[in-house]
């Protein structure tokens, strides 16, 4: 079955940390771009952080530079989201997704084009910064 599969979120006090995991089964990530994505209530889906498939090209938004990281482990099969210095404004539920054909000229678009077309997209996994 193919599918990806986001854990680690939950409630976390303002200036905490948290890594968010996404492993992926049926297919191998290391042939595919990869990236996180947030939507907060009452707001639209954003591109948090994308990379191309030979992590040759990153792209992370202006509002979590330097304090996120993505990175993946193809020994696992699993892509990650470390998360640092967490806001209130970071609280959304962030999904992770997976695209076999784009290619490292389209990692910046994959992150901020509104209805940008992804292979395989998770659930979702909530993020809550709060005191």
């Amino acid at each position: 079955q193919v599918q990806l599969v986001e854990s680690g979120g939950g409630l976390v006090q303002p200036g905490g940390s948290l890594r968010l995991s996404c492993e992926a089964s049926g297919f191998t990530l290391d042939y595919y771009a990869i990236g996180w994505f947030r939507q907060a209530p009452g707001k639209e889906r954003e591109g948090v952080s994308c990379v191309s498939s030979s992590n040759g090209l990153t792209y992370y938004a202006d509002s979590v530079k330097g304090r996120f990281t993505i990175s993946r482990d193809n020994a696992k099969n699993t892509m990650y989201l470390q998360m640092n210095s967490l806001k209130p404004e970071d609280t959304a539920v962030y999904y992770c997704a997976a695209d076999r054909w784009t290619d490292i000229t389209k990692v910046q678009a994959m992150c901020v084009s509104v209805g940008y077309s992804m292979d395989y997209w998770g659930k979702g996994t909530l993020v809550t910064v709060s005191s």
